[in-house]
């Protein structure tokens, strides 16, 4: 089945939960579906609410110096370079200082950014999809967040992960 197949396939199976963020003013909603099919495996769904443009959250997903200096805002034990990004479709990343690794599958400026993303200690190989989509709103822009392929039973880690060391981490780092 080919990505964008996969894709639509995650988006149509039908458990749904709800979550709301209380940890900045910036962030207002947060939505996590978990549905699983036959071809797809498990997804995450999340939809978050920021006021920043489009431009503004694309731009700090695709810098090496923006990323850094977001996650070092939200955690200070991480080094002032922690991230380093190819921001070229094709290109490289590695986040946290190494513990998220992968490549840059599309790139469509202020719009969307989808990676092949990994966690470095899954098994060799082992590759998920992570998809955001940067859609305008009166207040900023709703991120439009879609994560398939990982492994079993990773789903809530993984939900909290995104939530708290991306969506939280972003809002946090701009208020500025």
């Amino acid at each position: 089945m080919c990505k964008k197949n996969l894709y639509k396939a995650a988006m149509f199976f039908p458990v749904v939960f709800l979550l709301h963020l209380s940890a900045s003013a910036q962030v207002t909603q947060h939505t996590m579906s978990e549905k699983q099919g036959a071809d797809s495996g498990i997804a995450i769904h999340q939809e978050t609410d920021f006021k920043a443009s489009p431009r503004q959250l694309y731009e700090v997903l695709i810098s090496s110096k923006a990323f850094s200096d977001c996650t070092k805002k939200s955690f200070p034990s991480f080094p002032p370079a922690s991230a380093k990004i190819d921001s070229v479709v094709g290109g490289s990343f590695s986040l946290f200082d190494g513990h998220i690794v992968g490549r840059i599958l599309e790139l469509v400026p202020d719009e969307r950014i989808v990676e092949a993303w990994r966690v470095v200690d899954w098994p060799a190989g082992i590759y998920s999809i992570a998809r955001f989509e940067f859609r305008p709103n009166n207040a900023g822009t709703t991120l439009v967040f879609d994560h398939i392929g990982f492994p079993k039973g990773l789903a809530a880690h993984l939900s909290s992960g995104w939530s708290e060391h991306y969506w939280v981490a972003l809002a946090k780092y701009l208020q500025e």
